[in-house]
């Protein structure tokens, strides 16, 4: 072989090892980044510091922040985008199109959903829940009042809709649901025929009923009536109720970075968040004359249930 053949034949050596490295760095990297569009009508420091951590999360992403006001209509958006909306108005904004990029709706409740949509599932947008899950919530009180049977429940108009499938959790738990209808806010009477028929009381998260308005007449009925007031969230724990199961920021970084992770297509339609704490509040645990609640334990405890087969 001469000197130019073997010239050659090394030049051309050299290009197919370069070639198939490059091939291999090109299969152990991501072969894209998605372009991940945040939006809410306010813009406020809790927003940006949302969408500041789900961008430290994803650095592979484009993580951006738009003010709903600055969005064209949905359908203008570009295909690849993946979109999350962070409040109510930024959904009926993406409901006016049926056309639009993936969609995933943070911050709504059941209730809320059900007002603006029915029973009707738009496609291309999965709905993130906000208010605890029942089942998990009956749990709870499994867990921190095990002799309470009859759970009574207040109910409205517009959160009617949830007693059926209250009542399917219930049933394999051997819990009984006591429902009451409480349409006017005013009279205490629902509330004092509920307290006698019931063990303990679990809040929906319906806020024409559970609002700074009736807080104070809620809870020292419940106090009066030795009865606890489990739920409906967080900030009612904080009000005066004894204890409720809730996701925090943090949680819902973990359910959207393991989503952010799938095809667009592969997302359910509704979820409930994997991550979840318990709250509960020690002053009236020991005003009921009940135990306190441990937050760490009884959450470990039901996440151990949830992962049961």
């Amino acid at each position: 072989m001469g000197n130019s053949s073997r010239m050659t034949f090394f030049f051309i050596y050299t290009l197919l090892r370069r070639g198939l490295l490059l091939a291999c760095l090109l299969l152990a990297t991501p072969a894209w980044c998605a372009e991940i569009l945040l939006t809410a009508a306010e813009d406020g420091d809790g927003v940006q510091a949302f969408a500041q951590a789900l961008a430290q999360q994803r650095p592979e992403d484009r993580v951006t922040f738009k003010p709903l006001k600055d969005l064209p209509a949905p359908s203008r958006l570009p295909a690849n985008t993946r979109l999350i909306l962070l409040d109510l108005p930024g959904l009926d904004w993406r409901l006016q199109e049926t056309q639009g990029p993936p969609t995933l709706v943070l911050r709504i409740s059941r209730l809320q959903a059900h007002q603006r949509l029915g029973t009707t599932q738009p496609p291309r947008i999965s709905l993130l829940w906000s208010d605890p899950p029942l089942d998990r919530q009956l749990r709870l009180i499994a867990n921190v009042l095990p002799q309470a049977r009859r759970i009574g429940v207040l109910y409205g108009a517009e959160s009617e809709f949830l007693l059926p499938e209250l009542r399917q959790y219930a049933t394999p738990m051997d819990l009984e649901i006591v429902p009451q209808r409480w349409d006017n806010i005013s009279d205490s009477r629902p509330l004092q025929t509920l307290f006698r028929n019931s063990d303990v009381l679990l809040g929906l998260d319906d806020p024409q009923l559970y609002n700074p308005k009736t807080a104070k007449n809620l809870l020292l009925s419940s106090y009066a009536q030795q009865l606890p007031l489990v739920g409906p969230n967080a900030g009612f724990v904080r009000a005066g109720s004894l204890a409720s199961t809730y996701s925090d920021q943090s949680d819902w970084l973990a359910v959207l970075n393991r989503l952010l992770d799938h095809p667009p297509a592969t997302w359910p339609r509704s979820l409930y968040p994997d991550h979840f704490k318990v709250v509960g509040n020690p002053q009236v645990a020991r005003s009921l004359g009940i135990e306190q609640v441990d937050e760490s334990s009884v959450a470990a405890r039901l996440d151990e249930g949830e992962k049961r087969p």
